[in-house]
């Protein structure tokens, strides 16, 4: 990724800014910002320090590495976001954004000194070994965490493919720490799922926001109106342990539900706000709703950080959606990289994000409209006797067959199939997915309720509003 020009105004800065990681721009120093003097004194003690350190540490110390101790370490007391890159951080973020780079699978924070997991991503070593979001790793392998920098621990965690490490970390529903071993590979990021759902509801998983994840959830909504004949009654969006991403693909994903001349707030998704002139950004639906008005569930949870959050908040705000699950992680903090000599970058926090509505997310996070906790429900275990006691016909010998009996079996198998790929698909979806099942009854209960029929849409207009959608995402 090549640094941009030098002309570049800050809110061109703020547009491209990550939520999660950041593009990165040249900086933008403020006429008020320059004119204010130097703090002489604290420099003077700094140099004090930096020559005391010299002189009688234990052992010698690289005048480059004391430097870029104290870089880090004064953005390190400025919030959890704000941190400085060196050439292969840089290498890091450029892969975190494409969906394709080396490790755990897990988006962490440093809280209280230790590792905090705001979310495992899909399809990973770490989801496949059990790592929640929330868990806090106290150990890696035989090392305590507890002293360590973020990017330590992150270089830690990092590996050759194959290989193991023993994260042990603290859970809040565990009385004991535990020890989950984890083994490395290359992680591949498919930002976008779907699948349909008792034939005639979509389900469709954002995993992580990248840069295709605009175009990918237009081709996923296709693609579940070509498997359900044109008949796509609503959909579920699973945002849940979405960990954020770039701030410009979660307003594509929201324009895609927003059609501009039915909202209110001007049409607007999310704004910014920051201390510099020209921070303040404001960002609105275009051309679009491509589901025309069939009803939406968000499913979030308190993985659902940063830019999550901005798309559940605008289709909070706008009614367009209901939002169910549980609290978000509540990142509302913008991120903007300013390349440094040498292939450096600063990451530094430069402003906050709001919803429509003008809420702000920070440190607070989305309330769901309904509240669904994620509870594992255990299948019921039939007893032998029960069963004796409560015949039906169906158990008499000799009983006559239904003659639907073939098309109702028939109907039960096509709806497993349609289920979303979890542990065991035999199980009923209750049992798979609690959270999952119950957003999938309210979507039905918000189609029986709704006036919206994709069936009566009108050919001509959907397709034209399908080529205005996709003509704004590419621009």
């Amino acid at each position: 990724m090549r640094p941009c020009p030098m002309p570049f105004s800050f809110k061109k800065i703020a547009l491209y800014a990550l939520l999660q990681c950041s593009f990165y721009a040249a900086p933008v120093i403020s006429a008020q910002s320059a004119e204010k003097s130097l703090p002489l004194d604290d420099l003077q003690r700094f140099t004090s320090v930096v020559d005391q350190i010299r002189k009688y540490y234990v052992k010698p110390v690289d005048d480059k590495e004391l430097f870029e101790n104290a870089i880090r370490g004064m953005l390190a007391g400025l919030d959890p976001h704000s941190s400085y890159l060196d050439p292969s951080e840089f290498s890091d973020l450029r892969a975190n954004t494409s969906g394709k780079f080396g490790g755990l699978g897990i988006e962490v924070t440093m809280e209280d000194g230790y590792v905090r997991v705001i979310s495992p991503i899909d399809e990973t070593p770490a989801q496949r070994a059990g790592i929640k979001a929330g868990d806090v790793i106290v150990r890696l392998d035989d090392t305590p965490v507890k002293g360590l920098t973020l990017k330590k621990a992150v270089e830690m965690m990092r590996g050759d493919r194959g290989t193991n490490i023993i994260l042990t970390i603290l859970r809040k529903s565990e009385s004991q720490p535990l020890k989950i071993k984890v083994t490395r590979d290359v992680i591949q990021v498919k930002s976008v799922r779907s699948k349909v759902l008792d034939k005639q509801y979509g389900y469709i998983r954002i995993s992580q926001f990248q840069t295709q994840s605009g175009e990918d959830l237009i081709n996923a909504i296709n693609q579940l109106k070509k498997e359900t004949n044109n008949s796509l009654k609503g959909i579920i969006l699973d945002l849940r342990n979405n960990p954020g991403g770039i701030l410009e693909s979660s307003v594509k994903v929201s324009a895609t539900f927003l059609d501009k001349g039915k909202l209110g707030y001007n049409g607007l998704i999310v704004y910014t706000e920051g201390r510099l002139p020209g921070s303040e950004i404001k960002e609105y639906a275009q051309n679009g709703d491509l589901l025309h008005g069939a009803p939406i569930v968000t499913l979030v949870n308190g993985g659902s950080a940063s830019a999550s959050e901005i798309v559940a908040g605008a289709l909070q705000d706008h009614k367009r959606s209901l939002i169910v699950g549980t609290q978000t992680f509540g990142k509302g903090s913008v991120q903007t990289v300013l390349p440094l000599k040498d292939n450096h970058g600063l990451k530094l926090t430069t402003a906050l994000y709001f919803t429509p509505s003008g809420r702000s997310i920070q440190a607070q996070g989305i309330t769901p409209d309904i509240e669904i906790p994620d509870l594992k429900i255990p299948e019921a275990k039939q007893d032998e006797n029960e069963n004796w006691i409560n015949l039906r016909e169906s158990d008499l010998q000799g009983h006559l067959d239904n003659a639907n009996k073939e098309k109702k079996e028939k109907e039960i198998k096509d709806s497993a199939d349609s289920m979303p790929n979890t542990q065991d698909n035999n199980k009923p979806l209750v049992n798979q997915d609690y959270q999952l099942n119950e957003a999938l009854n309210l979507l039905k209960g918000l189609v029986l309720t709704s006036n919206v029929n994709p069936n009566k849409l009108n050919a001509k207009n959907k397709i034209q509003k399908e080529k205005l959608i996709l003509e704004s995402i590419k621009n």
